[in-house]
């Protein structure tokens, strides 16, 4: 057997390989959407570019439906750093309390996974308290940070799912 023959990989084998690739990583995508600490639409949409990439147009997406995914992995993206200060102003949270949430953002991600629930939770009412706010309004905001960012976690979740859908039923009919 010579060693050229080696080197020559089956092409169906080839095109099983990427479509493995992209499938695992859009399940760790979707994983992504609802764990913060993973860019999950980010990492949808990346699956689906190197799927293009590798396969060409004539077995993958095409160019508007990587903009149509490049629009939505947008959206996600500014819904999760709207949803929880929204949900905190619509609350009545102060500069103390969303400078509360933020370091506490910052200081939860270092205690994964529970420091990333927790953390914008207690910085708010943490800040909303050293901001002389009294329990009941703290709490009151504290919550509406927990609603914004839950609603947020929700959205950010069916979005990955439309995008991981929008890409297989566009790719699979090609």
């Amino acid at each position: 057997m010579n060693p050229v023959s080696l080197l020559q990989v089956n092409p169906s084998f080839v095109a099983a390989f990427w479509w493995l690739l992209t499938i695992l990583l859009m399940i760790v995508g979707l994983i992504g959407t609802i764990i913060p600490l993973l860019p999950g639409t980010t990492i949808i949409f990346a699956a689906a570019v190197l799927h293009r990439l590798m396969l060409g147009e004539q077995h993958s997406v095409g160019w508007w439906t990587l903009g149509g995914l490049l629009i939505l992995t947008i959206i996600s993206h500014a819904l999760d750093f709207f949803s929880g200060s929204v949900g905190a102003k619509k609350f009545g949270a102060t500069r103390w309390g969303v400078v509360g949430g933020l370091i506490g953002t910052v200081v939860g991600m270092f205690f994964f996974p529970w420091g990333l629930l927790l953390g914008p939770i207690l910085g708010v009412l943490t800040g909303e308290l050293l901001g002389g706010q009294e329990l009941l309004p703290a709490g009151k905001s504290t919550w509406g940070t927990f609603l914004g960012t839950t609603a947020g976690i929700i959205a950010n979740g069916i979005i990955g799912v439309v995008m991981v859908t929008w890409f297989l039923v566009v790719a699979l009919v090609r």
